[in-house]
C-alpha cells in the first residue's frame, strides 16, 4: 500500500467505462496514493487526466499488478479471465464490471444495496479475490426492488428493458450519434457496431439469442437476481430492447408480493432507500426519463401504481431509470471497493 494511499489500477482506462472509474475515484475521493492506468498493446501510450494530473496509459501484461492494491477491471470477458487471477496472485483485490465471474461460486456477486454482507472476508490488504459487479440492467432494477422485497417478498417479477447506447460501449455511442446525422442528412446509415439501424429505430438486445427464446441479457437478470437475493423460486422474466437513447437505461418493472403492500408503503419505502430518488408527479405526468438519471448516482422510480389486475394489493408497477455507466458500472464497483477499505 502506498505510504499515502492505495495503489489503484483501472484495467480498460480508454473506454466508456473506464473513464468512469476515473470520474467516479475522483468525486468520492477515494484513497488513491498511486495510480496505474492499463488497457490494450493499440491504446498503450495514450494520456488521460485524473486529478488535474496526465497519466500514460500502460500496456496491460503478467507483470502490471506488483504491488497493486486494487485493481476495477472494464475490459471485457476474456481479459478479466485471463488478468484477474493473475493480479489476485499478485496480491490484488480485483473488482470485475464483466460476466467473467458473476456466476462462478465463490465469487461474490455484489450491489452494495442489496447484499454488501457477501463480500465475507475479502478486504483489502489481506485478502484478496475477485469481486462481481452484476450485469447493469439487474443493478439498476435491484436497487429498488430489493427494499420492496424486504417487506413484503417478491413472488415474481416482469421487466421490460430500454437500455441505452452507453450499454454497448463507447463506439455504440459514437455510431448513435453518427447515425442520426446521416439518417436527418437522408443517407444511409453506418452499421458497424449493431447489425441494424439504431438511429430512431429499436430492436431486440444484441446479446446471444439462447434456445429458450431468451437472450443471455435477460437471463443474466433472472440468474443474478436469484444469486444475489438467495432465493431461487423468485420467478423472473425480461424482454430487453435497444433503444435510441445515448445513456441511462430504463426499465418497466411489475412485481407480485406474497405479503400485501400498498402504494403509498411502497412509496415510503423507496423514499428511505439508499441509492434511490423519487420522481412521481402524476398530477403533472412527470416521472423519471434517461435524462433525469444520466450522470446521476441515484436509481430514478417513478409511475408507482398498484396492479389493478392483481387482487389484494399484491401487486405492483414502477418505472425506473438509472446510468448503466455510473450505478449501472463505474459508481457500483467502486461502492463496493470502498467497503473493502
Amino acid at each position: 500500500m502506498a505510504s499515502n494511499g492505495l495503489s489503484v489500477a483501472v484495467v480498460g482506462a480508454t473506454g466508456a467505462v473506464g473513464q468512469e472509474f476515473l470520474r467516479v475515484l475522483s468525486q468520492r475521493k477515494f484513497p488513491i496514493g498511486q495510480l496505474t492506468l492499463l488497457a490494450s498493446a493499440r491504446s498503450a501510450g495514450k494520456t488521460a487526466t485524473f486529478n488535474g494530473r496526465t497519466y500514460t496509459i500502460d500496456e496491460l501484461t503478467e507483470t502490471s499488478f506488483a504491488g497493486i492494491d486494487l485493481a476495477l477491471f472494464s475490459a471485457g470477458g476474456s481479459i478479466s479471465k485471463k488478468f484477474a487471477p493473475i493480479a489476485v496472485e499478485a496480491g490484488a483485490m480485483v473488482v470485475d464490471n464483466s460476466s467473467a465471474f458473476r456466476m462462478t461460486d465463490g465469487i461474490p456477486l455484489i450491489v452494495p444495496e442489496v447484499n454488501p454482507q457477501d463480500i465475507g472476508d475479502l478486504a483489502l490488504g489481506r485478502k484478496p479475490g475477485i469481486i462481481a459487479n452484476p450485469n447493469c440492467s439487474t443493478i439498476i432494477m435491484l436497487v429498488p426492488v430489493t427494499p420492496l422485497h424486504r417487506a413484503a417478498t417478491v413472488k415474481r417479477m416482469v421487466i421490460s428493458t430500454y437500455q441505452a447506447a452507453s450499454g454497448a460501449g463507447a463506439a455504440a455511442m459514437a455510431e448513435l450519434e453518427q447515425q442520426t446525422r446521416e439518417v436527418l442528412a437522408g443517407q444511409q446509415a453506418t452499421c458497424k457496431i449493431f447489425k441494424q439501424q439504431y438511429a430512431f429505430n429499436l430492436f431486440s438486445h444484441n446479446s446471444d439469442m439462447q434456445p429458450n427464446g431468451y437472450n443471455t441479457e435477460e437471463m443474466k437478470m433472472l440468474k443474478e437476481t436469484h444469486k444475489m437475493w438467495h432465493e431461487s423460486a423468485v420467478r423472473v422474466t425480461a424482454t430487453c430492447v435497444r433503444v435510441p437513447v445515448m445513456r441511462a437505461h430504463a426499465e418497466s418493472i411489475n412485481l407480485t408480493f406474497q405479503k400485501p403492500l400498498t402504494e403509498d408503503d411502497a412509496r415510503q419505502i423507496l423514499c428511505k432507500a439508499p441509492g434511490v430518488s423519487l420522481i412521481d408527479d402524476r398530477s403533472n405526468n412527470r416521472f423519471p426519463t434517461p435524462l433525469d438519471a444520466s450522470d446521476r448516482d441515484d436509481v430514478y422510480v417513478g409511475r408507482i401504481r398498484q396492479d389493478m389486475s392483481q387482487d389484494g394489493n399484491t401487486g405492483l408497477d414502477l418505472f425506473v431509470c438509472g446510468d448503466q455507466i455510473r450505478k449501472g458500472a463505474a459508481l457500483n464497483a467502486v461502492q463496493i471497493a470502498e467497503l473493502l477499505v
